[in-house]
């Protein structure tokens, strides 16, 4: 088994990244988020994932092992092939999909090519344990998004109603996921002014 592989980096595409070591080069299919972390850099050091199938011997790579763990965690899920974990990973940084998972995002989840609505609710019922245990959920960001957990309809109205305002999506779901953690009884026009006040 490959744990990871270390060298020179010779072709990159924000797919695919090649790389060399002693001699052989070593073709990977990475996420965006690995693309980002490696671009521009000669000497590469990813985590390995090994997919062999009948047909194919497919590696893929990735920048760390927490987004390698995620992946892993991805495939076991019915319906989650090692492409749409992939492309999972090139939308969302590991932080925002413990994120939508903890809190029961499945909207967040469904904004990924190729995700459906059962298939995002799967990956939540599946996984929302697994993160935790695992020690993948220490991604989520200062804040403790895993604890209360939130009311959805409240806060996706909240969002709607904000991004129609001409909020950006991202930061204005964050500060109204916040909100409701602290005051979890909050109607939406409360929220809303609340997030008002502190959307930058």
């Amino acid at each position: 088994m490959i744990e990871y592989i270390k060298g020179e980096l010779t072709e990159l595409t924000p797919a695919y990244a090649t790389v060399e070591a002693a001699g052989v080069g070593y073709g990977l299919n990475i996420s965006l988020n690995t693309f980002t972390a490696i671009q521009g850099k000669k000497e590469v050091k990813l985590y390995v994932y090994e997919a062999i199938r009948e047909d194919a011997y497919v590696l893929y790579g990735f920048k760390d092992k927490k987004e390698r763990e995620m992946f892993q965690l991805l495939i076991t899920v019915s319906g989650v092939g090692a492409n749409t974990a992939r492309m999972m990973l090139s939308g969302m940084s590991v932080a925002e999909l413990c994120n939508a998972i903890s809190t029961g995002n499945a909207k967040q989840i469904q904004s990924v090519k190729g995700v459906g609505k059962m298939t995002a609710q799967r990956i939540i019922v599946d996984l929302r344990d697994k993160i935790v245990d695992l020690g993948i959920a220490s991604e989520i960001p200062a804040g403790g998004t895993m604890t209360a957990p939130v009311n959805n309809a409240v806060r996706d109205e909240a969002v709607a109603a904000l991004t129609m305002l001409g909020f950006s999506p991202a930061p204005t779901h964050k500060v109204v996921t916040q909100i409701l953690q602290e005051q979890p009884q909050l109607p939406v026009e409360q929220v809303v002014k609340l997030a008002l006040k502190q959307i930058k």
